[in-house]
């Protein structure tokens, strides 16, 4: 066993230490013990010994170099060493106090100067080793509360780039437990209604159910029994030092919690997490802290408990931001879903486009994000951002569409504005006919009615019949108008009726204004059937031309609406004129100018792009820019495919009758390489995407395809 202080005498190569030096030393309680010098090195460092006395009288240069080899060892603060020598000269002296001497003392020697002298000299070393170690308990406090303060400052960097709540809470906690250094701790949030809810524990054991009321819920009045609560109410931090003294809060919660788990709680901290100048939205609670050097439970130390709470502050800030970021980002979805379920509810012939197409389009760029092999197998969403970045460009992708009037989206006919002009042309083969009746009438009352005149009587009315029929055919646009079916029409149209009324009376100033350039005429006069007027055509304003700084490539018609009548029944397929047609697809200008203009974030830039995008072709023949494959990126080609599947399918437009899925495959299969990515569609097939899609949203008898490779398109490889 290491002997524990005192002096060690090293006796000399003659043993001259007289016994009366050690007697005397020892009656002065000096603990004193002598080896001979072989064993010196090894019996000091075996000891902490205060002073080393070296017996120098005989064998000088043997104390020497014994001296020298402890001193080598251990320095001057450390273990001092007392030569005993004889009346020697001052050189002698010196080479003792170079070989690492502290002190000389010449023999024979006064007991009490040597005991006064060895005191001083343990006293020295006493006072330098104390103030060694506070010098070392200072360097590693100040090295402590350099760590903790460098810790703080990343910690708070960590939670203000932090986008996950949950890492969030856990990291406070955790840290502010490391920075107390304490034995535990648990972190209470405020709820909406009032209440302290249990959120985090740095043990494992699960959380309890059950809340705190901030308030006594049939007075009104501050729970500030509950030093969380407290905490809470006042946004003030509580220390406890002793929680078995403590009589200021309700503490039995925490002493069952020991009773039942023979944990020993004795100190506490309770810290609110509140930003600065706002209420708490939670409460920290840590237990015993633990004094680094013991181990022992101890008060937690007022400074650390200041950094916990900055910490506390700057994660309410954190958190703060986040919950605003999120609810910021939750209105822009919700806005952006309400903008594109309203545009589906302007007209029933978009049914549920804008909420289909979104759903369709991300399953598909799921599957090409799953791709292994082939050329899609690098492509990938790589973050949460870039997915909700492809999924409000999806949401918005018809969002033009506000821009377009129903009567044009809704035109089911073709002399269909507002309302479906037919009835006014039913009206003139109506007054035709009566005018026929009052024809012969007169005639018969004249007595001047042949039979001849009845046969071609019957006849004109009989063709006024197929005339209407014909034209109300024309009018439905089911079929293609060949050009004999077209000079019909005009032929038609030619005929001539009879106005007797004012056509000026009861208009807008507006409808006056479009017959200003019409001549007045006398009436009654007589006017064609069908007929195209110049107050059909509505110019095109300026507002109205394409802004070349978007780069559209579109042919835009002269006119902004030619709503004359021959002009729209003699429509060769479908029901909409160039002018209308142009109006429809101008939702895609209308898309991209709108969300280009506005200042999307960063991580938001291609949501113009793939709102877009989706009416461009493969072949560069699309619309609004005409951009060619090159142009197209991965998900503005799957918005594409998308798009066009969910309008060949949808049950729910009024007017047509939606495709089955090997209908809509089979067009779609004529379409790939020219419209649509091949490879995209080839996709679409092989994961599946078309089935999944159909079985949530399509009627089960338009389900009639389950093996998709008879609709696999060709890819032509450059």
């Amino acid at each position: 066993m290491a002997a524990v202080g005192g002096i060690l005498m090293v006796q000399g190569a003659a043993a001259q230490a007289p016994d009366s030096l050690v007697a005397g030393l020892r009656r002065a309680r000096f603990v004193v013990r002598d080896c001979a010098a072989a064993d010196a090195l090894a019996t000091v460092d075996r000891g902490d010994w205060d002073v080393v006395v070296l017996d120098a009288q005989s064998g000088f240069d043997a104390a020497l170099a014994l001296a020298a080899a402890i001193r080598a060892r251990y320095p001057a603060t450390v273990l001092p060493i007392v030569m005993l020598g004889a009346q020697s000269p001052a050189s002698d002296q010196q080479r003792a106090f170079d070989a690492g001497a502290s002190d000389w003392i010449n023999c024979p020697a006064d007991v009490a100067d040597v005991g006064r002298r060895l005191s001083t000299l343990a006293e020295l070393r006493r006072l330098r080793r104390k103030s060694a170690m506070e010098h070392n308990r200072f360097g590693a406090e100040l090295s402590s509360r350099s760590l903790r303060l460098n810790g703080l400052i990343e910690t708070c960097i960590a939670m203000s780039m932090s986008r996950d709540r949950s890492a969030l809470l856990q990291q406070l906690l955790s840290e502010g437990r490391h920075l107390l250094n304490c034995d535990g701790g648990t972190m209470y949030m405020v709820t909406d209604d009032g209440m302290l809810r249990f959120e985090l524990r740095t043990r494992s054991d699960p959380l309890p159910a059950e809340q705190i009321p901030l308030h006594d819920r049939e007075t009104g009045r501050p729970n500030e029994n509950y030093v969380s609560v407290y905490t809470a109410l006042h946004n003030c931090s509580v220390r406890i030092d002793d929680v078995y003294a403590e009589t200021r809060f309700d503490l039995s919660g925490t002493r069952a919690f020991d009773v039942a788990s023979g944990y020993r709680t004795v100190s506490m901290l309770t810290v609110p997490i509140a930003p600065r100048g706002s209420a708490p939205i939670g409460v920290l609670q840590f237990m015993n802290a633990i004094d680094p050097f013991t181990g022992a439970v101890v008060p937690f130390d007022p400074e650390a408990g200041a950094l916990v709470e900055a910490l506390a502050a700057q994660a309410a800030v954190a958190l703060d931001n986040m919950e605003l970021v999120d609810s910021q980002k939750q209105l822009t979805e919700s806005l952006i879903r309400v903008l594109a379920t309203t545009i589906d509810a302007k007209s029933p012939h978009t049914g549920r486009h804008c909420e289909r197409v979104p759903d369709l389009a991300m399953r598909l760029a799921q599957a090409a994000c799953d791709a292994s092999d082939g050329p899609l197998k690098h492509f990938a969403f790589r973050s949460e951002r870039e997915w909700e970045e492809f999924r409000i460009g999806a949401w918005l992708h018809d969002c033009g569409k506000v821009t377009t009037p129903e009567y044009v989206i809704d035109k089911a006919t073709k002399l269909e504005t507002i309302h479906n002009r037919i009835h006014e042309v039913r009206m003139r083969f109506e007054v035709l006919q009566r005018d026929l009746e009052i024809e012969r009438l007169r005639a018969q009352l004249a007595g001047s009615w042949s039979d001849a005149q009845q046969t071609a009587h019957d006849e004109a009315l009989a063709r006024l019949q197929q005339d209407f029929e014909f034209v109300a055919r024309c009018n439905v646009g089911d079929e293609a108008l060949e050009d004999d079916a077209a000079a019909k029409l005009a032929r038609i149209g030619a005929q001539r009726w009879t106005r007797h009324f004012d056509d000026r009376l009861g208009l807008s100033a507006g409808e006056l204004d479009s017959r200003a350039a019409e001549p007045l005429r006398p009436l009654p006069c007589s006017e064609p059937l069908l007929a195209d007027r110049p107050r059909d055509i509505v110019a095109r304003p300026d507002v109205e031309q394409l802004d070349p700084a978007f780069g559209f490539r579109m042919d835009v018609p002269e006119h902004l609406y030619n709503r004359g009548e021959l002009y729209n029944l003699s429509v060769r397929n479908g029901t909409l004129t160039v002018e209308e047609r142009y109006k429809i697809n101008e939702h895609m200008v209308h898309t991209v100018m709108m969300l280009e203009r506005m200042p999307f974030p960063k991580h938001l830039k291609r949501v113009p792009e793939y709102a877009g995008t989706h009416h461009e072709r493969m072949d560069g023949l699309g619309y609004p820019r005409r951009l060619g494959p090159e142009q197209l990126s991965v998900p503005s080609r799957i918005m594409a495919v998308a798009d066009i599947f969910e309008a060949l399918t949808a049950a729910d437009r009024p007017y047509k009758k939606p495709k089955t899925l090997s209908q809509a495959l089979a067009v779609m299969q004529r379409m790939a390489g020219t419209h649509i990515d091949a490879e995209i569609f080839n996709l679409f097939l092989r994961a599946g995407v078309y089935l999944d899609y159909a079985r949530s949203h399509l009627d089960p008898e338009q389900i009639d395809v389950t093996d998709p490779t008879p609709f696999y398109a060709a890819v032509k490889h450059a």
